[in-house]
């Protein structure tokens, strides 16, 4: 063979997610005060797929959009999309990503799932609190009740398909 395979595979990933990842946040649907996206569904796809090395594409999607690509919800970018109300769900991507990466690469899919999504809602939940002087009760009824079941969905057909990749990818 020629070149670092390895190499090769964690670049065309870290492209492939970043762009899902980007295409997750268009798909959007404005409810509440956080709009429903496919982006958590991608986050924890390239974690269980790229493990440890899923910080790669989100890490690239969160620089995309600070530096003016419209790569954020609705086709939004820079600095200011990250101050607003939602920016903590964005940067919340980074922290489980890496988390739920570690996790798939012990085997401990459900675990990697939940830990993805708490503290993603988490970090967006917090710095929603922050940027809009909301009280806790007021931040969770409207960042993340409503989307629990959503995001159960996402986590489940993200464990899926990277099963399903994976089996297809590597045989």
């Amino acid at each position: 063979m020629y070149g670092d395979e390895k190499r090769a595979e964690t670049i065309i990933s870290t492209a492939v997610f970043a762009a899902l990842i980007t295409v997750g946040g268009w798909l959007s649907i404005p409810l509440f005060a956080v709009p429903i996206t496919l982006q958590t569904l991608f986050v924890i796809l390239a974690a269980a797929f790229m493990k440890e090395r899923a910080v790669l594409p989100v890490s690239l999607y969160v620089t995309a959009g600070l530096i003016g690509l419209p790569v954020f919800h609705n086709g939004a970018a820079g600095v200011g999309v990250l101050f607003g109300p939602t920016g903590g769900f964005i940067l919340g991507f980074i922290p489980a990503v890496l988390a739920a990466g570690f996790l798939f690469g012990k085997n401990m899919d459900v675990t990697a799932v939940i830990s993805a999504i708490l503290i993603t809602d988490i970090c967006g939940m917090l710095w929603f609190m922050i940027t809009t002087d909301a009280s806790l009760p007021a931040a969770f009824v409207a960042c993340v009740l409503p989307y629990i079941p959503g995001d159960i969905i996402k986590g489940a057909a993200a464990v899926a398909a990277s099963k399903r990749l994976s089996g297809i990818l590597h045989d």
